[in-house]
């Protein structure tokens, strides 16, 4: 972090400073915080108010640990400096914006890359810094941080030494990014794509369009917007925006002039794709360690970014091809072992073992067919094909027509050719159980044959029932796991990995940690 005082951080977020005896004010930051249980010697601590934990009540417990200061709403009867404002997570967005104001006055070159779109923001991310943490010191944040929360803890990290900033900004709702962008002004604004996802929060598909143009519209005069040429939505943007330079890339063979380019894509048996990468520093062939052939449009938006920034082309390619899933739960493929368990009916079901495409953090229809697409290619080309299992959770705020765009799903299922479709909803929740019954009456009304496995479950440990027997029967089976958050299948998939490596259960998302659009 940027060496901020006590007393300049007060200032930045006008907070009334308390508790602050002695040379307290003076004390230098070093860290800034969230989560009570990683304050240290030296961290700032952001109690903030949630749903069913309050930071509050871990003041003390972070002045044990070593914090030189807590930013509250009610001041606490705690000997620790204390900065009391109206509105904590307000005041963390200043202190991020304080810590990118430093690092600028410094006249050290630095460089904001931010990023937006309906999909592929976290991984594009992911492979932004991979790409340039070889040439420089680069913060980036693993997993989405990429909400009013999670951006600005990310922007605390940045200190003197930094010289790439790569911020994921999304939005469930107009202005958002624009507040983003405030905190953490853009050089670089990239857009991947304009989608449905959040459509019920947003309105329309054109409410979507503005708020992701936010971004570029934040952009300096000498500022680069890089924006996907095949998304028209996206291509409108380059009149939206007072940057002076404009970048696209795409695969279209339509769309000129495209800087940055996809030809002969393909995939391979594993679902990695291979491309030629065409750029003005020329050509190269790619074949990605990422899954999935929508990844190609990530991998050219980070090759766009690296390539301004003069990172050499076999510099960039070398990381394409090396670079697997940074992110949890985005394509992660593994092998997991289940023992048996008691079945629904009593009986005992016997263990299975099946590969596992994790793709769970999150879904919207475009994420969901692109993961969908990659379990269908699953060793496709050869004469043992795999059985192939969908389990699928709920899409959400997707607007009134979501039944619709469910029964979509279901029928994209039967039109690809997977074997099964284990539809997840709640024992618990009305709206989650109606959702997935619509995968269901999708799949089978296209299904007319009755080739596919349909089956409806009313939540994730009934799915692990379900996908143990369908293996066990199959071997050699491989399973995608792909729904919103709250089907709770990122769960699901935590438990199997977990029992496959014998080790701990992986971070989850946490409130810093967005799913938005």
């Amino acid at each position: 972090m940027m060496s901020l005082s006590v007393a300049e951080i007060a200032r930045a977020t006008a907070g009334r400073l308390t508790h602050c005896g002695g040379d307290g004010a003076a004390a230098t930051v070093g860290s800034v915080c969230t989560d009570s249980r990683e304050a240290g010697p030296g961290s700032l601590f952001v109690a903030i108010a949630g749903d069913h934990v309050d930071g509050h009540d871990f003041v003390r417990q972070v002045r044990e640990a070593g914090a030189v200061a807590a930013l509250v709403t009610r001041e606490q009867d705690v000997d620790i400096p204390q900065i009391v404002v109206p509105d904590t997570v307000a005041a963390l967005g200043a202190v991020a914006k304080a810590t990118v104001a430093a690092r600028r006055a410094t006249g050290r070159p630095f460089t904001v890359i931010g990023i937006t779109g309906s999909v592929g923001k976290t991984t594009t991310k992911d492979l932004i810094r991979g790409i340039l943490s070889t040439q420089a010191p680069t913060v980036a944040p693993v997993g989405s941080f990429n909400n009013e929360i999670g951006l600005p803890l990310t922007a605390t990290k940045v200190d003197a030494d930094t010289r790439y900033l790569v911020a994921e900004m999304g939005a469930s709702a107009i202005g958002e990014i624009r507040y983003l962008a405030s905190l953490v002004p853009p050089d670089i604004a990239v857009v991947l794509k304009v989608g449905v996802a959040h459509l019920g929060g947003f309105g329309s598909v054109e409410n979507i369009r503005r708020a992701k143009a936010e971004i570029v519209q934040a952009l300096p005069a000498d500022g680069v917007a890089v924006l996907n040429a095949d998304d028209p939505r996206v291509a409108t943007m380059a009149d939206m925006t007072p940057a002076s330079t404009v970048r696209w890339f795409g695969i279209a063979e339509s769309n000129n002039p495209c800087d940055v380019r996809a030809t002969n894509v393909t995939v391979d048996g594993t679902d990695r794709p291979e491309f030629d990468l065409v750029t003005p520093e020329g050509q190269a062939h790619v074949h990605l360690a990422l899954r999935g052939r929508h990844n190609v449009m990530n991998a050219l938006a980070a090759t766009t970014v690296a390539l301004r920034l003069g990172v050499p082309l076999e510099d960039i390619v070398s990381v394409l091809d090396a670079q697997t899933a940074a992110s949890p739960h985005r394509m992660a493929v593994s092998t997991v072992s289940l023992p048996g368990h008691a079945s629904r009916d009593g009986g005992a079901s016997a263990g299975a073992c099946f590969t596992l495409i994790d793709d769970s953090f999150n879904a919207n229809p475009d994420s969901m067919k692109a993961g969908l697409d990659g379990l269908a290619a699953w060793h496709a080309e050869g004469t043992d094909t795999p059985y192939r299992i969908a389990v699928l959770g709920s899409m959400l705020e997707l607007g009134d027509d979501d039944d619709a765009k469910h029964r979509d799903i279901g029928a994209y299922c039967q039109r690809l050719g997977i074997d099964a479709i284990v539809c997840v909803g709640s024992d618990t929740d009305p709206n989650l159980d109606r959702l997935a019954a619509d995968f269901a009456d999708g799949a089978r009304a296209a299904d007319t044959s009755g080739r596919m496995h349909v089956e409806l479950v009313h939540g994730a440990d009934e799915a692990d029932r379900s996908v143990t027997a369908l293996a066990a029967d199959h071997p050699g089976s491989v399973v995608l796991l792909k729904g919103s958050h709250a089907s709770g299948l990122s769960g699901l998939a935590t438990r199997w990995t977990s029992q496959a490596a014998g080790s701990q259960k992986p971070p989850t998302a946490s409130r810093a940690e967005g799913d938005n659009a």
